[in-house]
């Protein structure tokens, strides 16, 4: 019976004049190396987008994408076909170094490296995105303004504190804010936000507002809040970073400043594609992609200080 549906329909094919196309077979293969785990990546949709701008690239393109993690045991027997590396978080310059002896095409994404830039790595703006968070709160007229961060290490345990913090604080200087008992730094996860947010919030000193430095962390501390009773943004306004669709869940939209992640991911390809195109390797450099602040639910006005400003001009 088999036999005679597959006769009837090569037959049919047949009086079709349909031809089957030949598969076509990858241009290359290009390697993607993560320094976190499937598990982090669930955690932290950022890290999920990233890989997702490069993958999509490169398959639009005919390339082959190996998925390699950091810490795979035959990591570098794996290089032996592979004619790009594309380095997704934070590795080592030794690391690094290894790498580029297996494949000299390789990019850096989501790893600044600074005095002296090495290698090709794209970065965000993170100093100007700061000076929109703390412009915003300024504007919004908060005085006392909180910081919920997280650190990271790479594979040799160098410890990467967030570069976000130091441009938080010059600007909040540069306002004379308070901040400096509102710093909270911990893991890139929701359970660390919330845990972050609840140790203010039994310190019975809580600030005006809250710029949480990842989507996770800024739905764990919006979920302490409202488990505590506290209005947002009626009694403290809270913003996040990164702009991933996991925030679009939460009980209240949250402002937030967009990341382009997937965009660094596509950017990083096409960099590493027309290297590879060319036959050459990409110049070291070091790109920076703006961010931009997207105003939804989660901020408001600190009405009292206001008054207390129309007061004092009357």
């Amino acid at each position: 019976m088999l036999r005679k549906i597959q006769k009837t329909v090569l037959e049919a094919a047949k009086q079709l004049q349909y031809v089957v196309k030949p598969k076509k077979s990858p241009k290359a293969t290009f390697a993607i190396i993560q320094w976190y785990s499937i598990q982090e990546e669930i955690c932290d949709p950022y890290y999920l987008a990233l890989r997702q701008g490069v993958e999509n690239f490169l398959k639009s393109q005919q390339i082959a994408v190996k998925r390699i993690f950091s810490d795979d045991i035959n990591l570098f027997e794996s290089f032996y076909d592979v004619s790009g590396i594309i380095c997704l978080g934070k590795f080592s310059i030794e690391y690094i170094r290894k790498l580029k002896n297996s494949c000299k095409n390789l990019v850096l994404l989501d790893m600044d490296l600074v005095n002296p830039c090495s290698e090709a790595c794209i970065v965000l703006d993170f100093d100007d995105a700061m000076k929109q968070v703390v412009d915003y709160f300024h504007i919004l007229g908060h005085k006392k303004i909180g910081f919920l961060g997280g650190i990271e290490q790479s594979d040799d345990n160098h410890t990467y504190f967030d570069v976000r913090r130091s441009s938080f604080e010059k600007y909040c200087q540069n306002y004379q804010m308070e901040y400096q008992k509102y710093i909270r730094e911990d893991k890139f996860t929701s359970e660390s936000g919330y845990q972050m947010m609840i140790e203010m919030i039994q310190s019975n000193d809580l600030p005006d507002a809250i710029f949480a430095a990842s989507d996770p962390i800024a739905i764990g501390a919006l979920r302490a809040l409202l488990d505590s009773k506290i209005k947002v943004p009626e009694d403290i306004s809270i913003m996040e970073f990164d702009n991933i669709e996991a925030t679009n869940s939460t009980p209240l939209p949250l402002t937030t400043i967009h990341a382009p992640a997937y965009e660094m991911g596509q950017l990083g390809a096409k960099l590493l594609y027309y290297s590879y195109l060319n036959n050459s390797c990409p110049n070291p450099m070091r790109i920076q992609l703006p961010c931009y602040l997207i105003e939804r639910e989660s901020c408001s006005e600190n009405k009292k200080r206001i008054f207390k400003f129309l007061l004092s001009n009357c």
